[in-house]
């Protein structure tokens, strides 16, 4: 099965809120409260994901004409990095994050950054990122990853 990694489009805010949403219920409820999640969900609305998609690059991963997974770079900031739980362990998060190190590396960022959830810190220190910080908004608790970029890396 290939996976595809494109921009999304208007249309796609459908697909990645439940991507989203399913990856929080069933991947991060396991480091986070349900009152956290259920915070966290009122952001990832399809309403609330179009206007994402005008306001940063968003990439979707697309298996079999279906969006399971999906990442977004806003300034220096790799942010909203979600797969879908039953296809997680695949190299999809590992294209996306490419995918968006392409694109800082086109418009010369050095640095790109993440706000990781708990969940996600092993998997980001996998592909190279540093915790630099800790970052609290109420009790959701994320770490601050970094990774230098150069031409080559």
């Amino acid at each position: 099965m290939t996976c595809d990694i494109r921009p999304a489009q208007a249309g796609d805010a459908a697909g990645i809120s439940r991507v989203i949403i399913r990856a929080l219920r069933e991947t991060n409820a396991k480091d986070y409260t349900a009152d956290i999640i259920a915070r966290v969900e009122l952001s990832f609305s399809p309403a609330a994901v179009e206007r994402l998609i005008d306001q940063r690059d968003v990439f979707v991963a697309e298996m079999d004409n279906r969006v399971v997974g999906t990442a977004s770079l806003d300034g220096q900031a790799l942010r909203t990095m979600f797969v879908l739980p039953d296809v997680q362990g695949r190299g999809i998060g590992r294209l996306l994050v490419q995918r968006i190190e392409r694109v800082a590396r086109e418009r010369q960022l050095g640095i790109l950054t993440v706000p990781a959830t708990v969940t996600a810190e092993a998997f980001y220190a996998r592909l190279g990122f540093t915790a630099v910080r800790e970052a609290y908004h109420g009790e959701e608790r994320t770490i601050v990853m970094e990774r230098v970029l150069s031409p080559t890396n």
